[in-house]
């Protein structure tokens, strides 16, 4: 119970779009959960979710990989039903930042969401969709790029 409550106290560091939400209380839901600190690893599997504040991680895998202060990097992966979904506000946006993708990966430190595989993501009023998207929350930029095969072209609606 003590190595559970060690991953959850190092949590905290993942909300950083809004600095509030780094102050709420973190839920985890899954149908099983590793925990090996010596890797810094901490793994959810089974409708897997993390949510604290306005940040909802949802995915069938969820790894949270940590140094000894802070979370680095989450790792979502969805499944062939339903794949990973991240939602979080952003202080310059009017509506939540919401995305899906067979595999999101949420690099703390550089404030980057990176979406693989039928990725799509909304923004504010806007949406982008192809076959691999970054998203740079610092920046508020966006860089959406066709899959490889070229089956999943770049599409986007913007409303001005």
């Amino acid at each position: 119970m003590n190595k559970l409550f060690l991953i959850l106290c190092l949590m905290p560091s993942i909300a950083i779009a809004l600095s509030n939400d780094a102050e709420q209380p973190i839920k985890v839901k899954a149908q099983t959960v590793l925990i090996d600190e010596k890797k810094g690893l901490s793994v959810y599997t089974g409708k897997a979710s993390v949510v604290q504040g306005s940040l909802i991680l949802s995915a069938e895998k969820i790894r949270l990989f940590s140094n000894q202060t802070e979370v680095t990097k989450v790792i979502a992966k969805g499944n062939k039903k339903q794949r990973a979904h991240y939602q979080q506000s952003q202080p310059n946006q009017p509506r939540f930042i919401e995305a899906t993708a067979d595999n999101i990966t949420y690099l703390i430190r550089q404030e980057l969401v990176r979406l693989r595989g039928h990725a799509h993501l909304v923004q504010g009023f806007d949406s982008f969709s192809g076959g691999t998207l970054d998203y740079d929350i610092k920046n508020d930029k966006v860089i959406a790029n066709k899959s490889k095969d070229g089956t999943q072209r770049v599409k986007f609606k913007i409303k001005l």
